[in-house]
């Protein structure tokens, strides 16, 4: 099970992220990422530049809610030289903003609305789409807001998305406990991403960041055993 941390709090890039960035590199974490909502194209090169050097893969997710803004984040992502794009709404478009480049893709699957994002849709839909996704040249996984969708149980449809490909599953957004990690890794979930619990002190133990992310990695660790 693979932990995310992202530098993002309320579906926003935190103003302090390079700053958030250096504090937890001596932590273990190998993956870190960032929203493109509040990270401009110069704030992106400086986060993937450190987080490089630290020896991480690069996440950037898009959230941002109209086709011309999630593609001017790709093309500003596909400068920075970020190794995944997760997220968005118009994966036709994003690959083929892709080709060529060594980036890997992960867009939602389901209908996803607002900002911070909600996701719609019957465990059956979503599955479908997931697999329509992945069947997509282009397209390395899905980005999963497993826990962002009211009317469906979480882990049920992350076991339907994860039967329904042969891709990572990575589960974003609103995971606070180590119950739902452990719960997400049986269900076949790839990783998970936590960014807003973490700053708020969420999380068992102290309460500064580099602990709260150290607690996350134990609850990664304890769901791959």
């Amino acid at each position: 099970m693979e932990f995310i941390f992202m530098l993002t709090q309320n579906d926003r890039t935190i103003p302090n992220a390079l700053d958030v960035l250096h504090e937890v590199s001596k932590t273990g974490l190998r993956h870190i990422g960032f929203k493109d909502v509040g990270a401009t194209p110069d704030l992106q090169r400086s986060l993937t530049a450190a987080a490089r050097e630290a020896g991480m893969t690069v996440y950037l997710e898009v959230v941002s809610v109209d086709k011309e803004d999630e593609l001017a984040a790709v093309d500003a992502a596909i400068a920075a030289g970020v190794d995944w794009i997760v997220g968005g709404k118009f994966a036709d478009e994003v690959t083929a903003r892709l080709k060529g480049t060594r980036i890997k893709f992960a867009p939602f699957p389901g209908r996803v609305v607002g900002h911070p994002s909600t996701l719609e849709g019957s465990v059956e839909e979503i599955a479908a789409h997931a697999r329509a996704l992945v069947a997509t040249p282009g397209v390395s996984g899905v980005d999963l807001l497993a826990y962002r969708h009211s009317g469906v149980d979480p882990l049920e449809l992350t076991r339907a998305v994860a039967a329904a490909i042969d891709a990572p599953v990575i589960a974003a957004g609103s995971v606070l406990s180590e119950q739902q990690v452990h719960g997400l890794a049986a269900a076949g979930a790839w990783g998970f991403t936590i960014g807003s619990a973490i700053f708020e002190g969420v999380l068992p133990g102290n309460k500064d960041v580099a602990a709260q992310v150290r607690t996350a990695l134990s609850f990664a660790q304890g769901a791959s055993v």
